[in-house]
């Protein structure tokens, strides 16, 4: 059974890592358009997600996706090294390497890719990985993830996204806070 924590990793790195007609997210988009995210969600933001729910069909989002974070001239950038207070992705490559997590060729320092390595190290639940989560948190996503959201807040055209931004700040800020109180 997956902790809270993993659940809101996962699905928020999820929906930042695939296109959203990507065949993996097709049973994600079935829980937000039923409703039925919000009774499998452990952060008390209803609102929100009823405002996801209200705007996600996968075929309508994927142009707003594309121009926000797909090619050279996105408007917003998913990458910590493209920004000037993330991470390079060599370090944090490096980091999770350390910790034991098979990694493709694909860019380690991706908004979605930290998220999804973040579930995935509170998954290997070893004694020391909220110690990796904080260095994952601290080191990697929360010096830029700010930017990062803001900026996504401004550019999105879909109220999906908007709305994205602002639940995975507050959930970020909420793992966070519990991360230091673990």
């Amino acid at each position: 059974m997956m902790n809270e924590f993993s659940i809101i990793c996962r699905v928020l790195g999820s929906l930042y890592n695939r296109q959203p007609q990507d065949p993996l997210l097709v049973p994600l988009f079935s829980l937000l358009r039923e409703g039925k995210l919000r009774q499998h969600w452990p952060l008390e933001q209803d609102e929100l997600l009823q405002r996801l729910q209200q705007s996600s069909d996968p075929q309508v989002l994927a142009a707003d996706y594309n121009a926000l974070f797909v090619g050279s001239d996105c408007k917003v950038s998913p990458y910590g090294s493209h920004w000037e207070n993330g991470p390079q992705e060599s370090e944090v490559r490096l980091f999770l390497q350390s910790r034991g997590m098979p990694l493709t060729d694909v860019p380690a320092d991706h908004f979605g890719a930290l998220l999804l390595a973040s579930s995935w190290l509170e998954d290997q639940s070893e004694a020391d990985e909220s110690q990796a989560q904080i260095i994952l948190f601290d080191d990697y996503l929360l010096p830029w993830c700010g930017q990062f959201l803001g900026k996504v807040e401004a550019h999105a055209t879909t109220a999906f996204y908007r709305t994205l931004a602002m639940l995975s700040r507050e959930a970020i800020q909420a793992m966070r806070d519990d991360l230091y109180e673990g």
